[in-house]
């Protein structure tokens, strides 16, 4: 009986080892293949212009996977990644991508910025740009029109995370509240400038 048992425990913690290989929540063992596309001239997606070479990525899609060769549905459109040291102004921030918020039930996106670019001259230097320095890289947007990723002050609801050390979420924290509520405020004063 006692040669028995060593055998047993060890078919069974391997087989629960066999189960946790993938820890992956689509099931699989990699990431999904989202379907994408990469421009082959200067286009405007989400009202924003963007460079040749930009990748598009889409939500997932029936019998579509990986590159595509044309471009797919806007309404579909899951992040703007530009190409390898190209940058777009956001708010007079260098940008090199935007991403629609993961949670379905929050209209807006995250805004990644290279505050690199702004020390070889690109952007402008103002008290928003000084305030999303402090605590990140990305800042996370809601808007009015989801159709709209571009910056324009009309459409911006209001500035609802900056990385994880500032976030709406934690309403009971005036000191998160009051930083969020200045960038706000300080990047709604650079649409008027």
């Amino acid at each position: 009986m006692k040669n028995l048992k060593l055998p047993a425990f060890l078919f069974g913690l391997l087989s629960l080892m066999g189960c946790m290989g993938s820890m992956n929540p689509t099931g699989g063992n990699s990431a999904p293949d989202y379907p994408y596309f990469i421009t082959q001239e200067p286009l405007v997606v989400k009202k924003i212009s963007v460079p040749i070479g930009t990748k598009l990525v889409y939500d997932e899609q029936f019998f579509k996977e990986g590159e595509q060769d044309k471009i797919l549905n806007e309404k579909k459109l899951n992040s703007i990644e530009l190409p390898t040291g190209k940058t777009i102004d956001w708010a007079g921030v260098p940008v090199t991508s935007i991403s629609k918020f993961f949670n379905s039930e929050m209209c807006g996106f995250t805004v990644y910025a290279d505050f690199d670019q702004m020390n070889k001259g690109k952007g402008r230097k103002t008290k928003f740009s000084e305030l999303w320095q402090t605590c990140s890289n990305d800042i996370g947007i809601t808007v009015k029109d989801i159709d709209d990723w571009s910056f324009n002050p009309k459409n911006i609801a209001d500035v609802e995370s900056c990385s994880v050390n500032y976030q709406r979420y934690f309403k009971d924290s005036p000191s998160q509240q009051g930083f969020l509520d200045e960038m706000y405020s300080e990047l709604i004063k650079n649409g008027s400038k």
